[in-house]
This record gives structure tokens, C-alpha cells and sequence, in this order.
């Protein structure tokens, strides 16, 4: 299944399973005309924006935000570092930056290891 099916299944997904949280599910995994993707670039701070965010405080998160890569596509290599590839260091600064500012972020590898991330940190106690 490609990145942009999962990540649409992924909403579907978080649509019926927790209905009341609100997400931002950014469109730049699904392939559009160079000019629409030029448009859409303007509309972000910068390179790296994770996939998925999730506004929704927990266990002393501010939110979730991940970085889906399709099944069988990890970033990382066999021993856990991520693979040698500019766009993918990108996006784990800014993955890092969100950590840092208070947010859970990482890569999640297709559908299945999303919604575990998800169901996991949608399970963290609420905190006011």
C-alpha cells in the first residue's frame, strides 16, 4: 500500500476511533503537479513537517507528530541509524526541534506501527 493510502486509513482510522481529538494530516506524501506542490511549499514554515500532528495534550506531551513512511520503507537501517539520504535527516531535525518544544515526534513505518503509536500515546493520561 502506498504512503498516501496509509496515511489516509490512518485518518479514517482516528476519525472513528477517537472522534472528539482534532489533526492535522499534511498532504506532502501524496503526488500532486509540481505547481500545486510549489504552492503547497510556500504554505509551510520550512522542509521536514511531519505528516501527522495530533493536538491533543497527554502524558506531559503537548501532542504527537509523526513521520509516516510507507510499509517496508523505514529510514532506518538494520542497525538503527537512519539511512544516509538528505531529505530523511530533514525531517528527524525537525522531528528532534518538536521534541524539544514538547512534543512526542518520531518516524512511524506504515499503517500498522502508526495507529500503535497512536492507540499508545492516546492511552498517556491527560494532563491539565
Amino acid at each position: 500500500m502506498s504512503e498516501e493510502k496509509e496515511q489516509i486509513a490512518l485518518c479514517q482510522y482516528m476519525r472513528l476511533q477517537y472522534p472528539s481529538i482534532i489533526f492535522n494530516s499534511d498532504h506532502s506524501g501524496i503526488r500532486v503537479s509540481q505547481g500545486l506542490a510549489n504552492k503547497v511549499k510556500k504554505l509551510h514554515s520550512e522542509n521536514g513537517i511531519p505528516d501527522l500532528t495530533i493536538y491533543e495534550p497527554r502524558g506531559g506531551y503537548y501532542g504527537l507528530c509523526i513521520e509516516l513512511k510507507a510499509t517496508g520503507n523505514s529510514p532506518f537501517r538494520k542497525t538503527g541509524m537512519l539511512r544516509n539520504n538528505d531529505h530523511l535527516r530533514k525531517q528527524w531535525k525537525m522531528l528532534m526541534r518538536l521534541e524539544i518544544k514538547g512534543y512526542f515526534a518520531g518516524f512511524c513505518t506504515g499503517f500498522d506501527e502508526a495507529k500503535q503509536t497512536i492507540d499508545w500515546y492516546m492511552s498517556l493520561p491527560i494532563e491539565k
